[in-house]
């Protein structure tokens, strides 16, 4: 949570002055998801892009959480000057005190995420990074997220919106191209089984009882007694389970994606790895949001999990992931169409 505040305090910081002309017109951004440009001096700032490029959590193979481009001040130009994700890092004894940092939206470009650190030496920035680093890199990451959510309100599955709606009361923007594979009481299940990539969605719900809820024991309980008996395998006795030993799952609380702040807690997000236990070597990266509906006193779960057997996965579950963020439960409804 320490993190999560700190983040917060940034960006109240940083939009206060990051600001942009609303007449201006602004180029496409270019480059591709989850790509990133380090602007930096030539040397001193390499702990920023090993940061960056740090391999993401949760994933059966390595994978960072950005592919980086690292160019020197004097060559950023009005060409890359339109990527879709720039870190700009200005060193200057004679303007700056302290470091300090900037986040801006459709700078140069749009959409474009544009953060800007400013500190009077190498040294204070190194120290300055070693702490808030991490969250300049979530601050990346919420960005692609939000872009990504913007582009599910384009096209969404209706018939699977309403069954889930029907059934629940909550809705969630279900891409068009997931087709429903079940839905019940309790379970919606969708895949995108086009291409080599299989991605699936499940919503499930179940009656909430009190805090010990929210524990990373529970949920992984809760998840593997669900998915054992939605997701089947071609092997008689095997199932779908999660995978605790070799990379055990991770908890954390999030916040909703707004367009100037955090906007407060969201939910409770697992993320980790599934397996196929007693049947064929299948598996690959899950992330779940949990919420408390507390209209009608239950939690209202969403999962995305893939299945891409030696492909990198990285995209398609960020891709996938940002649906997580548009889950709606009857409480958010009210008033709305």
């Amino acid at each position: 949570m320490k993190q999560y505040y700190t983040l917060i305090a940034l960006i109240i910081l940083s939009f206060a002055t990051g600001c942009t002309s609303k007449t201006r017109t602004l180029p496409s951004a270019t480059g591709s998801i989850y790509e990133c440009i380090v602007v930096s001096p030539s040397s001193g700032c390499q702990a920023i892009v090993d940061t960056m490029q740090a391999d993401m959590p949760c994933l059966p193979q390595m994978e960072p959480y950005f592919n980086v481009s690292q160019v020197r001040n004097g060559d950023f130009d009005d060409f890359l000057k339109s990527a879709r994700n720039i870190l700009l890092v200005d060193i200057d004894a004679q303007r700056y005190v302290e470091p300090r940092v900037h986040f801006y939206r459709d700078r140069y470009s749009k959409p474009q995420a544009y953060c800007r650190l400013q500190a009077p030496d190498t040294l204070s920035l190194k120290e300055w990074w070693a702490t808030n680093g991490a969250v300049v890199r979530n601050w990346f990451v919420r960005e692609e997220l939000a872009r990504q959510g913007k582009f599910l309100r384009g096209s969404t599955n209706k018939k699977a919106r309403n069954a889930l709606m029907k059934h629940t009361g909550c809705d969630i923007l279900v891409p068009e191209d997931y087709q429903l594979v079940k839905d019940s009481t309790d379970v919606l299940l969708c895949c995108n089984n086009k291409g080599p990539m299989l991605r699936y969605l499940v919503v499930y719900s179940y009656p909430y009882t009190d805090a010990n809820t929210f524990t990373k024991e529970y949920l992984c309980s809760k998840r593997d007694s669900v998915m054992r008996g939605l997701i089947s395998a071609s092997v008689p006795g095997s199932y779908m389970g999660t995978e605790y030993k070799v990379f055990p799952p991770q908890m954390k609380n999030v916040a909703a994606l707004k367009k100037d702040s955090l906007g407060g807690f969201y939910g409770t997000e697992l993320r980790g790895l599934w397996r196929v236990y007693d049947g064929e070597a299948m598996g690959g990266p899950f992330v779940s949001h949990s919420r408390l509906d507390m209209v009608n006193g239950r939690i209202v779960t969403a999962e995305v999990f893939v299945f891409a057997a030696g492909q990198k996965k990285r995209n398609a579950l960020r891709q996938a992931e940002a649906i997580l963020y548009t889950l709606r439960l009857p409480e958010e409804l009210k008033g709305t169409n």
